[in-house]
């Protein structure tokens, strides 16, 4: 899948494919958070194009904007939410405000290191843990 860069940026929020617990957030965001971006696996998706690896994308979620930042984690999760609608841009900025963003990164971290014990989660949403 290629992805032509034009006037209209377009932003991308690249997920785990291969993570149940991942596909139940990706669910909820299709169903409650209103927003332009491509929401895309990593497996589906060009990740050379948005300059980004698969050691990346399997660690954390992956944003990538239509100017080519990346941001990951919990900074992923606060771009995506300040695309929003409703209140949604709101807690974007405040997770995204830099001494919230320890607690909001650390909270990431956590649930992503436990994301197999998780409401939806299964053996095969482990992470690696990296040497």
């Amino acid at each position: 899948m290629s992805y032509a860069r034009t006037n209209e940026a377009k932003s991308f929020l690249i997920w785990d494919g291969d993570c149940a617990f991942c596909a139940r957030c990706v669910q909820f965001i299709q169903r409650r958070i209103r927003t332009d971006a491509t929401i895309i696996a990593h497996q589906k998706a060009d990740l050379k194009v948005l300059g980004l690896t698969t050691e990346q994308c399997n660690q954390a979620l992956q944003w990538v904007n239509g100017e080519g930042q990346i941001r990951s984690g919990s900074r992923a999760v606060a771009e995506l939410l300040k695309t929003a609608n409703s209140a949604w841009p709101v807690l974007g900025v405040l997770i995204d405000l830099p001494i919230i963003r320890l607690f909001s990164s650390a909270i990431y971290k956590l649930i992503a290191k436990n994301r197999q014990h998780l409401p939806g989660g299964t053996a095969a949403c482990a992470l690696d843990s990296p040497d």
